[in-house]
């Protein structure tokens, strides 16, 4: 935290003072990485084993502190904020063990996405699938049900083989699917509500190369065209910029090789140049004046290059966001998706909304979680953003309207005003994840206002 937080005067029973745990003056303020969620918390602490966390949480509840734990703030939901005690994650880092036979690997619940990949990578290994963004940790990741695209690989919390959890007692769980499996089921994408992830064991394969193929296409002939595409590659997304009839698409799909890196040069020019800096600055006139926002759209939609380039998954799964932003996104089945976006391009040209961002489509197969966002079903996510600092109630309130139509699911970690009476119904399982709750978290330790409203009292 800030430099004027200072050391708590909370002991041990030895009389050995916690310098790890720190009381915070009222400047010293936690921010995600959207900066459109801040929070107060009374404490910090930075534990570096479970121990240490259980320890923690048990002097936070003594007092009548609720506990949340953050990762990296890229959420834009306050599930992390608490004026409790606010969990860091930079002590729970690391690799603590590489079972090459059952091809796992388990880390601390604080690695970043990033060091993970590189992490695998050093040693032969990867994931099969993720997301975009490397930002993030891996217990923030999965508790918000972070996914990529993929025909038949799943999100990041269906590639989880093991985690350990500190439950509000002080527990130490160890979960699995033969170790407290009902546990482990629900804790895959837990919110944040049934404890804190201290450490996560990741199901991986040996690294392959993948090829991208990205290239534009109208809007026509993607979304007629959505099902072959998506059955006919591993990977496969696409975003449509509004006020455009173009789409960028991209093909992810697993190659023999040789890798065909893309050049320095190139690189840049795409990912950062244009991608970030020229987008960036086009974002910032927009939202200056609107009225630029359509002929922004156009350019930036015409400014994308078809390119092809093979290389290891997360170079190619991933890539740099620096453009700040805010974002929804809803999980369709996998049927209603071509026809709600199609009623999303109308009500921006009929409401006359000013939208600079792409609209960003992906799929996932359906899987066992209770509440991840696939689960159940085959599904396809609709995303929307819009820049930082731009008004964005009436495009997001227009969207979700057309998304709870169709049965959506709001992505966990970002914009939505569902709460529990719709998701219970959304959610099949959404008792069975509510029981475990009860169980583990009685009193609501890890509590907070937004876990009451997506899972109630």
């Amino acid at each position: 935290m800030g430099a004027t937080a200072r050391t708590s005067s909370a002991w041990l029973s030895n009389g050995t003072r916690r310098d790890d745990e720190v009381r915070n003056d009222d400047v010293d303020v936690w921010r995600n990485w959207a900066g459109n969620v801040t929070a107060r918390p009374a404490r910090t602490v930075t534990p570096r084993t479970a121990g240490e966390l259980a320890g923690a949480i048990g002097r936070a509840a003594a007092d009548g502190l609720k506990v949340k734990a953050v990762g990296s703030g890229h959420s834009f939901t306050a599930a992390a904020a608490t004026d409790g005690l606010l969990i860091r994650p930079e002590g729970l880092d690391g690799i603590r063990s590489v079972d090459r036979d059952a091809g796992t690997v388990t880390v601390g619940a604080g690695m970043t996405i990033r060091r993970l990949n590189q992490e695998l990578s050093a040693r032969g290994l990867s994931l099969t699938n993720m997301g975009d963004i490397m930002e993030q940790t891996v217990s923030g990741a999965v508790s918000t049900g972070t996914h990529g695209t993929g025909r038949d690989s799943a999100a990041i919390a269906a590639q989880i083989a093991g985690l350990e959890l500190v439950t509000a007692d002080g527990s130490v769980l160890t979960c699995s699917a033969r170790e407290n499996p009902e546990v482990f089921a629900a804790a895959r994408v837990g919110l944040g509500a049934l404890g804190v992830i201290t450490a996560i064991t990741f199901r991986t394969e040996p690294e392959f190369l993948l090829t991208a193929r990205e290239e534009p296409m109208s809007f026509g002939a993607v979304t007629a065209g959505f099902d072959a595409l998506v059955a006919e590659n591993e990977h496969f997304e696409f975003y449509w910029f509004p006020h455009t009839d173009r789409c960028s698409t991209k093909r992810n799909n697993r190659s023999a090789g040789p890798a065909a890196l893309l050049g320095r040069a190139a690189a840049w020019t795409q990912d950062e140049l244009l991608s970030n800096g020229v987008f960036g600055a086009a974002c910032a006139l927009g939202r200056a004046v609107p009225g630029t926002v359509p002929g922004i759209a156009r350019l930036s939609a015409r400014a994308l290059s078809p390119r092809t380039y093979t290389d290891i998954p997360y170079k190619v799964f991933t890539s740099p966001r620096r453009v700040r932003f805010l974002e929804m996104e809803y999980a369709l089945p996998r049927e209603a998706a071509m026809t709600a976006l199609r009623e999303l391009r109308a009500v921006i040209e009929r409401r006359r909304l000013r939208v600079s961002f792409p609209v960003e489509v992906r799929t996932a197969p359906a899987d066992d979680i209770p509440l991840s966002t696939a689960s159940g079903r085959d599904t396809a996510y609709i995303a929307v953003h819009m820049y930082r600092g731009t008004p964005h109630q009436a495009y997001f309130s227009a969207v979700e309207q057309i998304m709870t139509a169709h049965g959506g699911r709001p992505h966990w970690g970002k914009l939505h005003g569902r709460d529990a009476g719709y998701l219970a119904d959304a959610y099949p399982r959404f008792a069975e994840f509510t029981a475990v709750r009860d169980r583990l978290d009685p009193h609501r330790v890890f509590g907070n206002a937004y876990l009451r409203r997506v899972l109630g009292e």
